[in-house]
């Protein structure tokens, strides 16, 4: 399974949500993710010994969609900065890195 890499912006204060949508590189189609489990990190660096977990989803198994989210009182508590993160996918006792990327988490004003 080849990783998606995808960079995010999170608004610190306020709720954050989005979607991906995993193909099967072998086939050119739709990832099936049925029986999948998702699960999924923040860290500000790989080694960080703090994280912030998402929410995790399958939100359509057919066409291979995940959503992740946080909710504001869980972005109000995270620094402004460059973070790393990912997404992993099990089934079957394997486990599959999916999506990685950078997340900025940008300063709110609005309280």
């Amino acid at each position: 399974m080849a990783v998606y890499v995808s960079n995010i912006v999170i608004e610190q204060g306020f709720d954050f949500d989005t979607s991906f949508q995993l193909e099967d590189t072998r086939t050119n189609s739709f990832l099936d993710l049925n029986n999948y489990t998702t699960e999924g990190q923040l860290r500000k660096h790989p080694g960080s010994s703090t994280a912030v977990s998402f929410a995790t989803t399958v939100t359509n198994p057919d066409t291979g969609i995940i959503s992740i989210s946080l909710t504001a009182a869980q972005t109000i508590l995270i620094k402004p900065g460059r973070y790393n993160y990912d997404i992993k996918v099990a089934a079957d006792g394997k486990e599959y890195k999916a999506i990685e990327g950078s997340a900025l988490v940008r300063a709110g004003v609005t309280r």
